[in-house]
């Protein structure tokens, strides 16, 4: 009966039905958009980051995310590092902004990514159109195919000049996205210091050492040793280095709490929406709640009643909401901001509407519970 009497109260009127669903549509979608943008900003500003295999990384002091490491670091260090018991590689890793000249006219800037996969430190992934293999060959580099009109290039085989030296577009990438916009392009270590020039005044410059241990070597031990060795640089594991960079560009800069702040907005404006439509069904039924009321009914009866209404919409304009917000996450897949739905995103959405539509529902609650079940005999 409970559900019975909530159904028939929710399409009883269908265009108040109609502007409970639409503020819990925008409610979603601005929220689902809002926390897609974040956890895409996320994912490009770290996915270099996740795809080294390394437990360690000596970087220069103050270096605050993947693309400002400088370069500072020097061979020195390197050996330095090497000495060290428990390290079993020491493998250096090249990323500096650099300009890339069009084709056509005019540049744009560009992160260069200098390593050596076979060094076992860093590689390139998601390849859809040639390989590592083809990138070592002469003035190969590889690009990821989002950024070919940016970079004003066709595919395979096209050439442009970058910082010093002339490149070769050998391979393509695909859903390597940068978060400042400048597209990433991954070459050798040594074509990487030759374009920034690095090969004439300092030939073993390098932004940072990524650093694998050895078989039952304990990290914080081997940490520890670096730093007493390594006074000039500093020394952070991946995820100190993952959540620095996070930190620098999602909130340092205030985009993270902008798009935290927009989803809050988004909640807020629905949560008064639907509170509002409730408020109102709650007052256009009193006389029914008050007959049901003098009827026996207890007021948790009637509670229960306006939370199944609450739940009941929750449900219908998530469901519609979803679907809205997964269309925009597919149309975006292939811009250079995607947007990201993951399963556990799509749990807390769902029980953000339920909380949203359950904390709306209080202020109808309120109303019922002054209900004199008298006033049935005042009609």
């Amino acid at each position: 009966m409970i559900l019975t009497l909530a159904f028939r109260n929710l399409f009883h009127d269908r265009i108040r039905l109609v502007v409970t669903l639409v503020g819990i549509l925008f409610s979603i979608v601005l929220v689902a958009v809002q926390l897609g943008l974040y956890l895409g900003s996320s994912r490009m500003i770290t996915s270099n980051i996740d795809h080294t295999d390394a437990e360690l990384w000596i970087t220069t002091f103050g270096a605050k995310s993947f693309e400002d490491g400088g370069l500072l670091l020097k061979s020195a260090e390197r050996h330095q590092a090497l000495a060290t018991p428990g390290v079993a590689k020491v493998v250096p890793l090249v990323v500096s902004f650099a300009e890339w000249r069009k084709p056509s006219g005019g540049s744009t800037r560009v992160v260069v990514v200098g390593s050596d996969p076979e060094d076992g430190g860093f590689e390139p992934w998601g390849f859809r159109n040639g390989t590592w293999e083809d990138v070592k060959s002469p003035e190969g580099v590889a690009i990821d195919k989002s950024y070919l009109r940016e970079l004003d290039v066709t595919g395979i085989g096209d050439s442009a000049q970058v910082g010093e030296g002339r490149v070769r577009v050998k391979a393509l990438t695909e859903g390597i996205r940068s978060f400042t916009q400048s597209p990433y392009v991954y070459t050798t270590l040594a074509r990487a210091r030759h374009l920034l020039g690095l090969d004439v005044v300092a030939g073993d410059a390098t932004s940072f050492f990524l650093v694998k241990l050895a078989p039952g070597a304990d990290l914080e031990t081997v940490r520890n040793n670096l730093k007493s060795r390594l006074e000039s640089a500093e020394v952070l594991t991946r995820d100190e280095f993952r959540d620095r960079s996070l930190t620098t560009w999602l909130f340092k800069t205030g985009a993270g709490v902008a798009l935290i702040g927009g989803a809050f907005l988004g909640l807020l404006v629905g949560t008064v929406i639907v509170a509002q439509t409730l408020y109102s069904s709650t007052k256009d039924h009193l006389n029914e709640f008050a007959t049901l009321r003098a009827l026996g009914s207890s007021s948790g009866y009637i509670h229960k009643v306006i939370l199944g209404q609450a739940g009941l919409s929750a449900v219908i304009g998530y469901v519609l909401g979803m679907a809205i917000a997964l269309a925009v996450v597919f149309a975006s897949r292939d811009t250079p901001l995607p947007l990201v739905m993951t399963p556990w995103l799509a749990v807390v959405l769902f029980a953000v509407t339920l909380f949203m539509c359950a904390i709306s529902a209080l202020s109808a609650i309120m109303k019922v519970t002054k209900i004199d079940p008298a006033m049935v005999f005042n009609r």
